[in-house]
C-alpha cells in the first residue's frame, strides 16, 4: 500500500458517493480533480461528457490549471440506478463511459482504477431468492435489469483489460444502497414490513465508508482485477436476521452464521484484502 500522496481524478465527484469520496481522499492527503457534468459550483469541477472518448482522454491527460497528470482514477460517473433513464440510454451511457475511462487510462499509462460496480449484480431485486445467505462474491452474477447487466459487462470488461495488461489494477466495488446520515431518520420505519427492504437483503452502505473503500483500493493498487462487496456491517433493520430470513426467504440455504443484525452480504473479502472495516452505522 502506498503512503505517497496520489493525484486522483474522481468521475461523478459531485454525486452522493462522489462527494464523500472527494472529501475522504483530500483528507488523506491526496490531490483530487473532480470530473462531472453537474454540480453546485461550476468553478470546482471540470465538465466532461464521459461518453465522448476524446473528452475523457483529454481530461485525464491534463486540464490547464486543474492537473498535469494522474496516478489513479476513481470512476463513479454514471446513471446511478435503474429506471431513471430509458433502458437504451442507460446501457449506452454507462457502458460507453466505463469503456472510455478504462481505455483512456490504459493509453495514458494510468495504472490504478477503482470503480463503482453494484450490489445489483448479485440478483437484485431478490424477487427470485438469492442462492444462499449470507451472500459473497463467489457465485455467478445475476443481472435483473439493463442497469445491472451493464454492471456485469463492466466487470467482464475489466477482467479483459487486465489480461491484456497485467500491470493494470482495476478494482470493482459492489456498493450497496448508498446513504448519508440524513437518510437514517427513515430507517426505524422499515421494521413494520420485512419485505419493504428485502430487495437487497436489508443492506446499505454509509457514503463515508464507501469512500474509504475507494481510497484503500487506490492506495493498495493490487495488480490485476478484483471485486468486493461493500456493505455496512449491519442491516437497515432492528428486527433480528433469523426472523427476517424465516419470513421472507424461508427456503434459502444458510451458509454460516446470520448474526443478530449483521450484514447478510459478506464483507469479509474486503476486510481481508483491503483492510477495509466499516466505521459508520445508522444505529449510531
Amino acid at each position: 500500500m502506498t503512503s505517497t500522496p496520489l493525484r486522483i481524478a474522481v468521475t461523478g465527484g459531485n454525486g452522493k458517493l462522489g462527494r464523500a469520496t472527494v472529501t475522504g481522499l483530500r483528507a488523506a492527503g491526496h490531490t483530487v480533480t473532480v470530473l462531472d457534468m453537474a454540480g453546485p459550483d461550476r468553478n470546482t469541477f471540470t465538465y466532461v461528457d464521459l461518453t465522448d472518448y476524446g473528452q475523457v482522454v483529454d481530461a485525464l491527460a491534463g486540464v490547464n490549471d486543474r492537473h498535469e497528470g494522474l496516478d489513479a482514477v476513481a470512476h463513479l460517473g454514471a446513471i446511478p440506478a435503474p429506471g431513471l433513464w430509458s433502458d437504451t440510454a442507460t446501457f449506452h451511457n454507462n457502458m460507453n463511459a466505463t469503456f472510455n475511462v478504462f481505455q483512456a487510462c490504459k493509453r495514458l499509462g494510468i495504472r490504478t482504477i477503482a470503480y463503482a460496480s453494484s450490489e445489483t449484480v448479485l440478483g437484485l431485486p431478490f424477487e427470485t431468492p438469492p442462492p444462499y445467505i449470507p451472500l459473497d462474491e463467489e457465485y455467478e452474477t445475476r443481472p435483473e435489469s439493463t442497469y445491472s447487466m451493464v454492471k456485469h459487462l463492466e466487470e467482464e470488461m475489466a477482467q479483459k483489460f487486465v489480461r491484456w495488461d497485467p500491470s493494470l489494477s482495476i478494482t470493482a466495488l459492489r456498493f450497496s444502497n448508498v446513504m448519508d446520515p440524513a437518510d437514517y431518520a427513515e430507517f426505524p420505519s422499515f421494521d413494520a414490513d420485512a419485505r419493504q427492504r428485502s430487495w437487497n437483503l436489508w443492506g446499505y452502505i454509509d457514503a463515508r465508508d464507501g469512500a474509504n473503500a475507494i481510497r484503500l483500493a487506490l492506495e493498495t493498487s493490487r495488480p490485476g482485477y478484483d471485486v468486493f462487496n461493500i456493505f455496512a456491517a449491519d442491516t437497515v433493520m432492528s428486527r433480528p436476521n433469523a426472523e427476517l430470513v424465516a419470513e421472507v426467504f424461508p427456503g434459502v440455504e444458510l451458509r454460516g452464521e446470520l448474526g443478530v443484525n449483521t450484514s447478510l452480504t459478506s464483507i469479509a473479502k474486503a476486510e481481508r484484502l483491503l483492510g477495509w472495516v466499516p466505521q459508520h452505522s445508522w444505529r449510531d
